[in-house]
C-alpha cells in the first residue's frame, strides 16, 4: 500500500478501508453531498467521528439522531463540528446544503460508546509557533481531551500552518513503539488541502534518525499514510496548508511522542509547543 496516495475522486468510497496493509487501525473517508443526499455506513470494529468541513448534516446512528451539524460555510473560516459513533452502529447521514463536506475519520476499538455531538464550543484550540521559528501552527481538537472516558483510542485533529508558508510536525518526532515513559504506537493518517488549492507541500517520512526519506510532494486532497517514523511537512511559501488528522493507538490513548535527538533542543525555542504536546494526552 502506498504511503502517499494521490488526489482523486473516490466517489465517496473509503480512501483508507478497513484492514489496509499499511495502517490497520485506521479508517478514512472523504464524503461529497449536495442537498437532500445520504450517505450509509457501518462498521463492527471501529469508531467513528463524522467531521464536517463545510456544509451542515443530519445523522442518525441506529436510532438517535443529531440534527443541524456544521455552521462554517468553508474548511478556512471557524471551528468545525462532528459526530462521534461507536463501534458497530448502522449511521446514516444526510446533507442539509449543497456542497457539504464531510470527513469520517475511524479506529479500531474493542469496546463500544455511545454516541454523542461534538459541538464548536467543545472543540479546543491551541495555537503555538511563531513566524520568526517559522512553525506558527493553529490545531482544532475535534477528538481530545473531550473524549476522555467517552471513547477509545482515537484523536482527531484539524491542523493548520497559520500565515503563508512554514513547517508543520516540527521538530521531527515519531510514535511507533510501546515503549513508556518515551514513546506510544499511534498510527496516522493525514489528508492535506490548500489555499489557495493550487498550493502544494512536502511530507518527510524516515524510520530511522540517520536515514533518507522518503519525501512526497503533496498536493490538494493529497492522503498521507504513517505507520512508523519521522514525519515533518512543510508548505510552500505563499500558501496555507492545512490537514486533517487521524491518530490512532495500538494500545494507549495518550500520545506520547519521540523527539529526533539532534533536533529535540528546538522544544525549548518554539514558543507554546509544549502546552500544544500536552493536549494530546
Amino acid at each position: 500500500m502506498p504511503k502517499h496516495i494521490k488526489p482523486y475522486n473516490n466517489q465517496n468510497q473509503p480512501i483508507v478501508d478497513v484492514d489496509n496493509s499499511c495502517v490497520p487501525l485506521v479508517y478514512f473517508n472523504h464524503v461529497k453531498l449536495n442537498k437532500g443526499k445520504e450517505h450509509a455506513y457501518f462498521l463492527s470494529n471501529h469508531e467513528t467521528v463524522i467531521a464536517v468541513v463545510c456544509g451542515s448534516i443530519n445523522v442518525t446512528v441506529n436510532d438517535k439522531k443529531f440534527e443541524n451539524i456544521g455552521k462554517r460555510t468553508s474548511l478556512w473560516e471557524g471551528k468545525p463540528e462532528g459526530v462521534y459513533v461507536g463501534k458497530n452502529r448502522q449511521v446514516s447521514i444526510t446533507a442539509n446544503k449543497d456542497n457539504t463536506e464531510i470527513y469520517i475519520a475511524g479506529g479500531k476499538i474493542d469496546k463500544e460508546y455511545p454516541a454523542f455531538k461534538i459541538e464548536q464550543t467543545e472543540v479546543d484550540k491551541v495555537q503555538y509557533g511563531s513566524d520568526d521559528t517559522k512553525t506558527h501552527r493553529k490545531i482544532y481538537h475535534i477528538l481530545g481531551k473531550n473524549g476522555d472516558g467517552r471513547s477509545g483510542r482515537l484523536l482527531v485533529s484539524e491542523l493548520f500552518t497559520v500565515g503563508a508558508g512554514g513547517w508543520s510536525g516540527f521538530p521531527p518526532h515519531k510514535h511507533d513503539e510501546d515503549r513508556l515513559p518515551l514513546e506510544t504506537r499511534f498510527e496516522e493518517v493525514y489528508q492535506f488541502r490548500f489555499n489557495p488549492s493550487h498550493g502544494f507541500g512536502a511530507q518527510f517520512i524516515y524510520p530511522q534518525e540517520d536515514s533518507f526519506g522518503p519525501i512526497f510532494h503533496v498536493k490538494d486532497q493529497s492522503t498521507i499514510l504513517i505507520d512508523k517514523g519521522y514525519h515533518p511537512s512543510v508548505a510552500a511559501p505563499g500558501y496555507e496548508m492545512y490537514y486533517f488528522t487521524i491518530i490512532v493507538g495500538e494500545t494507549h490513548r495518550s500520545l506520547v511522542q519521540y523527539f529526533h535527538p539532534d533536533h529535540a533542543y528546538q522544544l525549548e525555542t518554539i514558543p507554546g509547543i509544549k502546552d500544544m504536546i500536552k493536549h494530546f494526552k
